[in-house]
C-alpha cells in the first residue's frame, strides 16, 4: 500500500525562524527595487497582496495573478518594467538569506527513508512564493526540487494553507492517489487543522518528544519519531475520508483549479490525446465534466431545494463523447465554461443550513440517500475524473 506523503518546509524540513527571515527578505527585495520603487510603497503592496492570496478562494486565478492584480497597480509600475529586477533578485540576492535558515540532518535521513519505502513524496509548502524562491529554500534544506513528484509554489497554485482546497488541489495534481495520505507540518492552522478539515490524517511537527499517536488525534512528535511512528502504524488507517461537509467543499473548489494546473502551457496535441481507443483524451473529459455539471449535478441540487423527498435521476452519461462528438471541441472554452459551472454550482450550495444536508431522497442507483451523499457523489465523480485526466496526460 502506497503512502503519500505531504511535507511542509519551513520548519519541518528547514529551521526558519519566519519572524526574522520573512522581514529581511521584504527588506532585500525593497532594496533591489528602490530605483523604481520607494520602500514604504513596496511594503504596503506586499502586505496586501500577500493579504489577497491568504484569502483568495478563486481557483480560476493562480495566486501570483492574485497577486499581480494588486501589487502593480499599487507601485504603479507595469510588470514588464521590474521584470529583469525582480528576476536578478531571486537569482542572485535571494541565495544570500540562505544564512537565516537551517538544515535539519533528520529532514534528510527521513526523506531518503521515505524513498526506500516507495511512498510518494510532494512539497507541500504555502504556495505564497515564486517557484525560484521555494526552489532556493529546499535547496538549503539540502533538497534538490527535482527529487519530490510535486512542489507547490505561487505560479502555478489558487489556494493557500488557511484553505481546505489547498490539500485537495495538491492531490488533484498528484492524481488524486487511492490509499493512506498523510500531511506533515509544524503549524496548527495552517498545516494541521485545514488538512484535517479535508479528512487527512495529520502528523505535528512540533520538535518535542512523541506524546501522542493515532489517526483519530493525528501524531506528534519530532522527525525522529515519525519514522517510527509510521513504522508501527496501520497505514491502512492514514486513508482519507472525504465525507464532511468542509471536505467536499474543498473538493468541489479544488477539482477545476487542479485541472487548470494541469492544463497549464499544455501542448495542443495533449488535449486530443486518446492513450488508447478506450480512453477519452482531456479534452473529452472535460467536456463530460462540463455536461455532467451544468445538466446533472444542477439538476440535482435543485431537486433537493424544490422537493421534501425527490427521486435524483442518473442519466447515461457514458454517450455523450461520441454523440456530442467531444473530440473536436474547443479543450481551453471547455474548461473555462466547467470553471462557470462549478462556480454556480458552489454557489448554489453556499447557503444550504445544516439540518438541510441530512434530507432524504431516492436515487435512480444508489437507493435511499440523503442531499450530503449526493454531494459526495459529485465529489468522487470529481476525483475519479481528475485522476483519468493526470493518467491521460502523464501518458501523452
Amino acid at each position: 500500500m502506497t503512502l503519500t506523503l505531504l511535507l511542509d518546509l519551513d520548519d519541518t524540513l528547514l529551521n526558519t525562524n519566519l519572524d526574522s527571515f520573512i522581514p529581511a527578505y521584504f527588506q532585500s527585495l525593497a532594496k533591489e527595487l528602490a530605483p523604481q520603487i520607494a520602500p514604504e510603497k513596496m511594503f504596503r503592496a506586499l502586505i496586501s497582496g500577500t493579504r489577497l492570496m491568504n484569502e483568495s478562494d478563486d481557483f480560476s486565478r493562480t495566486l501570483e495573478e492574485v497577486f499581480n492584480t494588486d501589487f502593480y497597480p499599487q507601485v504603479n509600475i507595469p510588470r514588464e518594467e521590474l521584470e529583469s529586477a525582480i528576476e536578478n533578485f531571486y537569482d542572485n540576492v535571494f541565495p544570500t538569506l540562505s544564512g537565516l535558515t537551517s538544515q535539519k540532518p533528520e529532514a534528510k535521513r527521513f526523506v531518503n527513508w521515505a524513498f526506500t519505502q516507495g511512498f510518494r513524496i510532494a512539497i507541500a509548502t504555502d504556495p505564497l512564493l515564486p517557484r525560484k524562491a521555494t526552489h532556493h529554500r529546499l535547496r538549503w534544506a539540502g533538497f534538490e526540487p527535482e527529487q519530490f513528484e510535486l512542489v507547490s509554489t505561487f505560479d502555478h497554485f489558487h489556494f493557500s494553507k488557511t484553505h481546505p482546497a489547498y490539500y485537495a488541489e495538491i492531490l488533484g495534481r498528484l492524481g488524486w492517489p487511492e490509499g493512506p495520505v498523510l500531511m506533515v507540518g509544524n503549524d496548527m492552522e495552517r498545516d494541521i487543522l485545514p488538512a484535517q478539515k479535508l479528512g487527512l490524517a495529520t502528523y505535528h511537527i512540533d520538535g518535542e518528544p512523541a506524546s501522542r499517536s493515532g489517526p483519530e488525534a493525528g501524531g506528534r512528535g519530532n522527525l525522529q519519531d515519525l519514522r517510527l511512528w509510521l513504522e508501527s502504524t496501520d497505514l491502512a488507517s492514514l486513508t482519507p475520508s472525504f465525507k464532511s461537509v468542509d471536505s467536499l467543499f474543498g473538493i468541489l473548489s479544488a477539482t477545476p483549479a487542479a485541472l487548470n494546473g494541469l492544463s497549464y502551457d499544455l501542448d495542443p496535441l495533449a488535449w486530443t490525446n486518446e492513450p488508447t481507443p478506450d480512453d477519452w483524451s482531456f479534452t473529452e473529459l472535460i467536456c463530460h465534466m462540463r455536461d455532467t455539471e451544468r445538466e446533472i449535478h444542477h439538476m440535482q441540487i435543485r431537486l433537493f431545494r424544490e422537493q421534501d423527498e425527490p427521486f435524483i435521476p442518473r442519466p447515461d452519461t457514458g454517450v455523450w463523447a461520441s454523440q456530442r462528438d467531444y473530440l473536436h471541441e474547443n479543450g481551453g472554452a471547455a474548461l473555462k465554461e466547467f470553471n462557470d459551472a462549478r462556480r454556480e454550482t458552489l454557489a448554489l450550495l453556499k447557503d444550504i443550513e445544516k439540518n438541510e444536508w441530512s434530507r432524504k431522497a431516492r436515487h435512480a442507483i444508489f437507493g435511499p440517500t440523503n442531499f450530503l451523499e449526493v454531494i459526495s457523489f459529485i465529489a468522487d465523480h470529481d476525483r475519479m475524473h481528475t485522476q483519468q485526466a493526470w493518467s491521460t496526460l502523464k501518458k501523452k
